[in-house]
């Protein structure tokens, strides 16, 4: 076998089809062949100059796109969506597959990056990095130091403790505040759940940062392709 075999997980991933954990799911629903035979594991490989191809159709490696995209409101974290609604990849109309690391819900707004290199996409999404991720949050009513100081030190979610993170207060008074939470970990609606566990309902949430990458002047619906030295605070983040 060619020392230039690579497993099919990953293989799949450069053709920006999803993370090498994403695709798996492809193998396993036999959509995969190589040189016209189903693809029976995630972990097979794949010979130099095989034909490989889903769902009848051949698939190759992209080369690397990363895209910073201001996500605006209403439009949700997904490659397509059956009910018609505007995606990420809609905003970005790339010439090439992208698909989104990690995910913004439909109503948060902010930072969040595309690409189609599978292998950076799984790293940073991966719990042991804990990348570092800063969101803005408008909340019902003033939240106080003490609020903020246990927001900091962990809540219960689901049986299990938050970890650690930064938290501060921006602005505050009687009917609103809004406060600044640094999260290393990545839970579904994590600061939505957080604020609603101490007594503060979220009005509006907005991711700031990622990874140390800011949005700096991009507009909302805007995106860009990330600087070098942007990529490299990725690569760094996700312990290459």
């Amino acid at each position: 076998m060619s020392a230039e075999a690579q497993r099919l997980n990953r293989y799949l991933a450069a053709c920006g089809l999803g993370s090498r954990r994403g695709v798996e799911t492809l193998v396993t629903d036999g959509r995969v062949t190589i040189d016209d035979v189903v693809a029976t594991s995630p972990g097979q490989r794949v010979p130099e100059g095989a034909r490989v191809a889903l769902d009848g159709r051949p698939v190759a490696p992209d080369e690397h796109a990363y895209v910073l995209l201001h996500k605006p409101a209403e439009v949700v974290t997904t490659v397509r969506d059956t009910h018609g609604r505007r995606t990420v990849i809609d905003l970005v109309g790339a010439d090439r597959r992208l698909f989104p690391i990690g995910r913004l819900d439909a109503d948060t707004t902010g930072l969040l990056l595309l690409t189609n290199d599978g292998d950076l996409a799984a790293r940073l999404m991966h719990p042991r990095h804990g990348v570092e991720k800063t969101y803005e949050a408008t909340v019902v009513g003033a939240v106080s130091a003490e609020t903020a100081a246990e927001l900091a030190a962990g809540v219960e979610l689901d049986g299990r403790r938050t970890a650690p993170a930064r938290v501060r207060v921006l602005r505050a008074s009687g009917r609103q505040s809004v406060i600044e939470i640094v999260l290393h970990e990545g839970r579904k609606r994590q600061v939505r759940r957080m604020c609603e566990a101490v007594g503060h309902h979220v009005l509006s949430l907005h991711r700031s940062a990622y990874a140390g990458l800011r949005l700096g002047s991009l507009a909302p619906g805007a995106s860009r392709p990330l600087r070098p030295s942007e990529l490299e605070l990725l690569r760094s983040a996700a312990g290459e």
